[in-house]
């Protein structure tokens, strides 16, 4: 799921795109979707490109291009309320639940709330998508969930686009820790934190993506990695 500003600036690109041939400025961004600074705009865009929406066009000035559309995209999103998203499934790639051999008594069962490059607050998930059967070896005490990843942007710490972390919910995290960090209380995302000064970045293990620098009120810490699992299908 997008949220309905990632949903409205990856449509604004698309409809001037098809209309221009030329992807908008980032100010003609800024005020299509009556942001303050172009800031913001660069945070979507990088949102949109981890998630494979959008694909930056290297040595060409204002090159973006649209992969993909959200299925039953239109220009605007539904009043009130961000644009569904369901993604495209192959049958029976993914055991369900009820195909899972029946847990042993060393495994708790998390809820999976969603994907972690989806763009949605974790606090703002309503309903737990699916469970899961976790080594209690991987959690230790606290409250835990599990995401599945959506996207490339840590491949290079070994976590894979259809992976699932296992997080540990938590407001703290130290220095070098890769965390499920909510930027300005909007976008969700699974970063190395790293705190510079007064600042704090968020790191991703990719060298296509770049570090984005913050303000210490514009990150939260709603958990951090304490494990991963892979299915192999």
């Amino acid at each position: 799921m997008l949220t309905r500003k990632q949903h409205e600036l990856l449509m604004f690109i698309h409809e001037r795109i098809k209309e221009t041939g030329v992807s908008p400025s980032f100010d003609e961004m800024k005020d299509a979707l009556d942001l303050a600074s172009k800031s913001g705009i660069h945070r979507l865009i990088t949102a949109l490109e981890e998630r494979g929406f959008l694909r930056r066009l290297a040595h060409r000035a204002r090159a973006l291009e649209v992969v993909k559309l959200p299925q039953q995209a239109t220009t605007s999103a539904p009043a009130g309320g961000r644009q569904a998203f369901k993604p495209q499934v192959v049958e029976g790639t993914r055991p369900s639940a009820a195909a899972m051999p029946e847990a042993a008594n060393d495994v708790r069962e998390l809820s999976i709330f969603g994907k972690i490059a989806a763009g949605v607050p974790i606090d703002a998930i309503q309903h737990e998508r699916d469970r899961m059967h976790v080594p209690e070896a991987m959690l230790g005490a606290g409250e835990h969930y599990v995401l599945e990843v959506d996207g490339d942007s840590m491949i290079d710490a070994g976590i894979f686009d259809g992976d699932y972390v296992v997080i540990r919910r938590t407001d703290q995290a130290t220095s070098g820790e890769i965390v499920v960090a909510l930027v300005e209380g909007e976008t969700a995302t699974l970063k190395r934190l790293r705190r510079k000064g007064a600042s704090i970045a968020l790191e991703a293990a990719n060298e296509k993506y770049q570090t984005q620098i913050y303000g210490p009120d514009q990150v939260a810490v709603q958990g951090k990695l304490v494990g991963l699992i892979r299915r192999y299908h």
